[in-house]
């Protein structure tokens, strides 16, 4: 095998256990919460300390990534992200694991946007390109679904410190063979100092936008304690994108990468697909345990026929990358995921895994599979090679608020169908409704595909001026 598949496989163990640790300790809670003490309310500090940290630190691991060194910055990452995987596994106390979950976001965000901008910069085009980013659409959309598996499995049979202890040993061969595979930075000509005061309010923005979005369990949408954390977002985030388009010699994000309507597209369908996969992930693990009373274990193995499907849905698009134009992958792969959802949505008290759960999940993860790889490929395009993290740093972020924001909303809306009752029957019509909004997202993503994203393939990467208006849009994008 040649450099470059050893520096895929690498690459694809990273994005794999980030994606997994996203969910692996969903079904793990019950078990922890009793393991450690938690008390309802800290519980899902499990989560979100992951989420929050990981949302909010995106952007910057990818623009540090750019000036000091991808595979740098990728081995500080791995090797953080092991070590915080250990102390999560060993953890004595509620706070000592919401630390460690903390520092694993820390580590993911270092690591993720590396990880992307170095396969897109070691595959440049052709045919090695399209499978590499089909395998990493692969492995970014599985992920999720194995986590939920793994997750399952390791609590019933091993215990819940595995669900952290496990990636210890993949952290320690990742980084060997990374050692051996993935070539020494070289200085370059692009490197300078981190835009700091970029770096403070576009992550303390991003960080505030997840952290009030996740809080929404404990304090309602309309609150004082939401609307106030949102509007500082608000305000944060817009100085980030003052000091990004006049202040910054070197922007932590260069706006002008959204003049592309190709980068621009790709990024908001990624939103809006993450937004109703990881509500989806989450309202069908409920259901299966709570309301058709399936075992942990065999939850998380009902969700192997999903990642079946995204593997199928990812081949499909890879095989037709070089044939069909972006447009022509994305709408039908999105109308098969909403169609998918849809059918989730018609969930029943009275259901069977079959009807209910096996079928529509085939149905979703092949049209989300045909979307997978064509989006990293469209996001990252725009974007000369130098500032290929930047652009990996976006549609990160992208994916993660977009779930991180679709989750909180959704839960929203499933509480306020379901009310206080345990029933169910009230629970199945909350699920349903929410997953059914999950395939709404999904139509609209498949909108902004027609009607944002250009007929033709994606033009050259976009002119690196630091501001937006000396920037020249390619024809293909106009």
């Amino acid at each position: 095998m040649g450099k470059p598949s050893l520096i895929l496989v690498v690459v694809a163990i990273a994005q794999f256990m980030v994606s997994l640790d996203m969910s692996v300790v969903n079904v793990a809670l019950p078990a922890i919460r009793s393991g450690l003490g938690f008390d309802p309310a800290g519980l899902q500090w499990v989560v979100d300390a992951y989420a929050l940290l990981l949302g909010g630190l995106l952007l910057l691991g990818g623009r540090a990534g750019d000036l000091y060194g991808r595979r740098r910055l990728f081995v500080l990452g791995f090797a953080l992200f092991g070590l915080a995987s250990l102390a999560g596994g060993l953890a004595q106390s509620p706070g000592q694991l919401v630390t460690a979950r903390a520092v694993q976001g820390l580590a993911a965000a270092a690591l993720t946007p590396s990880a992307l901008a170095m396969l897109t910069t070691t595959f440049t085009e052709g045919r090695a390109r399209a499978r590499a980013l089909g395998v990493w659409g692969a492995v970014a959309g599985t992920g999720g679904a194995v986590g939920v598996m793994a997750g399952g499995l390791l609590t019933e049979y091993a215990g819940w410190r595995w669900v952290m202890l496990i990636n210890v040993p993949v952290v320690v061969g990742a980084l060997a063979l990374t050692a051996v595979t993935v070539p020494a930075d070289s200085p370059g000509p692009h490197r300078g100092r981190l835009d700091l005061l970029g770096a403070v309010l576009g992550t303390c923005g991003l960080g505030l936008l997840v952290f009030g979005v996740v809080r929404t369990h404990d304090h309602p949408w309309t609150s004082a304690e939401t609307l106030g954390t949102l509007a500082v977002a608000a305000v944060l985030l817009s100085g980030f994108i003052l000091v990004e388009a006049r202040i910054a010699k070197a922007p932590l994000f260069r706006l002008g990468l959204l003049a592309n309507r190709t980068v621009a597209g790709a990024n908001l369908f990624v939103f809006l697909l993450f937004a109703g996969q990881f509500a989806a992930f989450y309202f069908v693990s409920l259901y299966m345990q709570g309301v058709l009373r399936m075992s942990p274990a065999a939850t998380g193995a009902a969700f192997l026929p999903f990642s079946a499907g995204l593997i199928c849905g990812t081949v499909i698009a890879t095989r037709a990358a070089r044939r069909l134009t972006l447009r022509a992958l994305l709408v039908p792969g999105g109308l098969l995921a909403a169609a998918g959802f849809g059918w989730f949505s018609l969930i029943s008290p009275t259901g069977s895994f079959v009807v209910h759960v096996l079928g529509p999940s085939l149905v979703t993860s092949i049209g989300l599979g045909m979307c997978l790889a064509p989006l990293a490929g469209a996001a990252t395009a725009g974007a000369p090679p130098h500032e290929a993290g930047m652009a990996s740093g976006l549609i990160n972020s992208a994916r993660q608020i977009g779930g991180c924001i679709g989750l909180a909303v959704l839960t929203t809306v499933a509480g306020r169908r379901t009310g206080s009752s345990t029933d169910p029957t009230a629970l199945t019509h909350g699920y349903a409704l929410s997953l059914g909004i999950s395939g709404i997202l999904l139509a609209i993503a498949v909108a902004v595909a027609l009607t944002v994203l250009p007929k033709g393939r994606p033009g050259p990467p976009v002119g690196t001026g630091t501001r937006p208006e000396e920037l020249t849009v390619p024809a293909t994008a106009r």
